[in-house]
């Protein structure tokens, strides 16, 4: 299997050369890495090799308990699997959304009515103030949560200071891990986590759009602690260095570790702050950072609980977008009415969905899956500690979603 693994990272490197967003982060030998950039492998011989490596690996017999050999191999599968997908994509063959998420991702994303966010919409219709449609006065109302931009530095650096101390109570954190903060404009996303091995990443947070106070908690968790920060240092401290595991030193962005990775990182906002700790510390210092009213703290995480509940909200509009039913300003409109998206922050999404399509259900339905999964091993009545073991325990396996 290492010959396996480490053809399989020279191949994801390979194909890095034909998509520049595949390969999201590599600290293997460089040697592999000039190798990659002096000879490129045409796609159909990328889709080839994958498919002979999938090959030799063979059929995994399943069981209850896999060891983790028996997770490595499923792990290789997968990747390898996604990779054929995705090479099949660059060379012009195109798939419905799900059978993409399917495809890459290893996860079948829910079909959500439109009448199950219309009735969200009513209960949160009662708890925003004003009179008219309801997006216009939910983007007015969270408005007034902005954190000021002269602000937003030491906002952010007292949310990853709180949750580097929650983390490390549970974590036992690589020797001289770090990272640091960069904010940039103009990208898809709102936050980004470059992975550069030797336990460092570079975390960048995009400041083209308003940044309300919530989002100070949930990129600090999610990019930080215990998001994708700590999920690729453990990674690479436990099964690259610990156990000379190559495939785990490279990260394929179109592939079901994507799911594992985002899943985490948006669970991980909710085992470092359960709602009632989140806003107890976010009334008593955060708040306080940002310029705005400790008092209404309780109203406003009240409001943000609803509106989560629409989440999947843009996983339809990426459906219905990706699959030629709705175009741009048809898809922005419903990101506008039933995600509650400002108009930028709408056109910003749909940027989102040309460049990286089906990736949005990491993030949902990934979240759902690892505290599914959580709540199953940990118990439902378990206590914090317990979920912290079994959460952390993910954190540093070749786990793919359908394994969860």
């Amino acid at each position: 299997m290492q010959d396996i693994a480490e053809a399989y990272v020279r191949l994801t490197l390979a194909a890095g050369k034909h998509d520049p967003d595949y390969v999201d982060a590599y600290y293997g030998p460089p040697d592999w890495k000039a190798e990659s950039e002096a000879t490129a492998i045409p796609l159909p011989e990328i889709e080839r090799r994958a498919h002979m490596l999938l090959s030799e690996l063979g059929e995994r017999c399943g069981t209850d308990a896999p060891s983790l050999d028996e997770l490595r191999h499923g792990y290789l599968r997968k990747q390898l699997g996604a990779m054929v997908a995705r090479m099949r994509m660059l060379q012009g063959v195109t798939l419905s959304f799900d059978d993409e998420a399917r495809a890459l991702y290893d996860a079948s994303p829910p079909m959500i009515a439109e009448e199950q966010f219309q009735s969200v919409l009513a209960r949160l219709d009662r708890h925003l103030p004003g009179a008219g449609p309801i997006p216009g006065r939910y983007v007015e109302y969270r408005s007034r949560f902005s954190i000021p931009p002269e602000r937003l530095a030491s906002v952010f650096e007292a949310a990853i200071a709180a949750g580097r101390t929650r983390t490390s109570e549970h974590i036992a954190l690589p020797p001289d891990e770090s990272f640091v903060v960069e904010y940039v404009t103009d990208k898809p996303w709102s936050g980004y986590n470059w992975y550069k091995g030797g336990y460092h990443s570079v975390i960048q947070v995009n400041t083209s759009l308003p940044i309300y106070i919530d989002r100070a908690v949930d990129l600090a968790c999610h990019e930080g602690y215990p998001g994708h920060h700590v999920y690729n240092a453990l990674l690479e401290q436990h099964l690259v260095r610990e156990r000379g595991w190559p495939e785990f030193a490279v990260y394929a962005l179109f592939s079901p570790q994507s799911l594992i990775a985002e899943g985490t990182a948006n669970y991980g906002i909710e085992i470092v702050f359960p709602a009632a700790d989140r806003v107890a510390f976010e009334r008593a210092t955060l708040f306080p950072l940002a310029g705005l009213p400790p008092d209404e703290a309780d109203d406003y995480y009240h409001v943000q609980r609803l509106v989560h509940e629409l989440s999947y909200a843009g996983n339809e509009a990426a459906r219905r977008y990706l699959n030629g039913e709705v175009d741009a300003d048809a898809a922005c409109a419903w990101l506008e009415r039933y995600a509650l998206m400002a108009p930028a922050a709408a056109r910003q999404r749909i940027r989102f969905f040309d460049r990286y399509r089906s990736y949005v259900i990491n993030y949902n339905v990934g979240q759902d899956l690892v505290k599914a999964h959580v709540v199953r091993h940990a118990g439902p009545s378990a206590s914090a500690a317990d979920r912290w073991r079994v959460f952390s325990a993910l954190l540093s396996s070749p786990r793919v979603p359908s394994e969860l």
